[in-house]
């Protein structure tokens, strides 16, 4: 997603700070062991941030390992003259080998019989394997040494790296702790398995964003953090436990219309606002089609207005919402109003939309729509 000429004076748009985003990538680096480097997780177009955008900004400050979810993302990369590892985590259909061999990209290795049928196409690849220690979503189960051993022996299948990934590593409680110190332990031992054996498991990583912000430094080759580099935690109960991240993403839309609401009427679909006395409404244009929740117009949802917080009111419309702004600094057409971000002193976070929504701001930003460009500071 590139910048267009009209975004800044489009209907609404996401602005993406650079300095923001080195800012975090220099903090989380310095958490890593030495000889760990960041692998910077893209995926869902970089949790909403415009995959090519972050990798080309950490590309430029020496990042040179990415993670995406699929081969579609790793192409996209590719054709956008990113270089250096790029790893495909999700499965990728077989079939669809000679193309992860044509991007040159970096394929996982879901299980036992996706490593098979990956090597049975013939084509020369450059996996990692995923190993279970204990999600049980994906990977070879880490106490059968012998079948990932036999990865190794595939032909075609050359094996760059081993990982997991920690579930838990986000939990308060003493079980949670417990469980991520035992799906370590399994994880550091099938590697050391495999040395035994003769067989080289090339980069370890285990640490996504929790693990990498709330573990002590580890004996891997790669961290691969996603939600942390963007600034921001999964939600306000799960702290990230780092101080200084901050966020790079603002959402943003333009006030189209401001109108009075008389006394007794009602507003939007279902009129399910209604004015018990003359109420100013503003029109933005912006709606759950650009991938805001339907329902945090009537969840307690807020924009910023010349620094001041408006309510949302009524039902969110595909792609408009209505906002009460009776009260405080008078709005105008014309006016951007700030979903996401700060707008003088005031701040709304994506955490706290997040919370409004039930959800979480990996899903809250990841599925911000196509339709809002992304529009770089300069």
């Amino acid at each position: 997603m590139e910048e267009t000429p009209l975004s800044r004076t489009g209907r609404a748009w996401r602005e993406v700070d650079g300095r923001a985003l080195v800012h975090n990538a220099r903090l989380l680096q310095g958490l890593l062991a030495p000889g760990c480097r960041l692998m910077a997780v893209v995926k869902a177009e970089a949790y909403g941030h415009g995959a090519v955008w972050v990798a080309r900004t950490l590309e430029a400050q020496g990042v040179d390992a990415f993670a995406v979810a699929c081969l579609s993302e790793g192409i996209a990369l590719r054709r956008a003259g990113i270089s250096g590892v790029i790893l495909v985590l999700g499965w990728t259909p077989p079939e669809q080998a000679p193309l992860l061999a044509a991007y040159g990209l970096t394929q996982a290795v879901a299980d036992a019989a996706h490593g098979l049928t990956l090597s049975a196409q013939g084509v020369e690849l450059k996996v990692h394997l995923a190993l279970d220690t204990g999600m049980h979503r994906l990977g070879i189960p880490a106490e059968d040494t012998a079948a990932i051993a036999y990865m190794f022996a595939l032909p075609h299948l050359k094996v760059e790296g081993v990982f997991s990934h920690l579930c838990v590593s986000d939990g308060n409680s003493e079980q949670d702790r417990a469980f991520t110190a035992r799906q370590l332990e399994v994880f550091y031992r099938a590697a050391e398995e495999l040395r035994q054996r003769g067989l080289d498991p090339g980069a370890l990583h285990i640490q996504a964003s929790y693990g990498l912000c709330r573990l002590p430094p580890q004996p891997c080759q790669y961290a691969r953090p996603g939600i942390a580099l963007y600034g921001a935690a999964s939600s306000p109960d799960l702290p990230l436990g780092v101080a200084g991240l901050e966020p790079v993403l603002s959402l943003r839309a333009r006030v189209v219309s401001v109108r009075t609401l008389p006394a007794g009427c009602g507003a939007g679909y279902g009129l399910a606002f209604q004015s018990m006395e003359d109420r100013r409404l503003a029109v933005v244009s912006i709606g759950y089609a650009d991938g805001l929740p339907r329902a945090l117009s009537q969840r307690g949802g807020q924009v910023l207005l010349g620094g001041t917080r408006r309510p949302m009111v009524g039902r969110m419309c595909m792609d408009q919402l209505l906002v009460d702004v009776t009260n405080g600094p008078e709005v105008a057409a014309g006016d951007v109003a700030t979903l996401i971000g700060r707008d003088g002193g005031a701040r709304i976070s994506a955490e706290e939309v997040a919370r409004q929504c039930g959800t979480i701001a990996n899903e809250l930003l990841s599925r911000l729509g196509p339709r809002l460009p992304v529009v770089p500071l300069v």
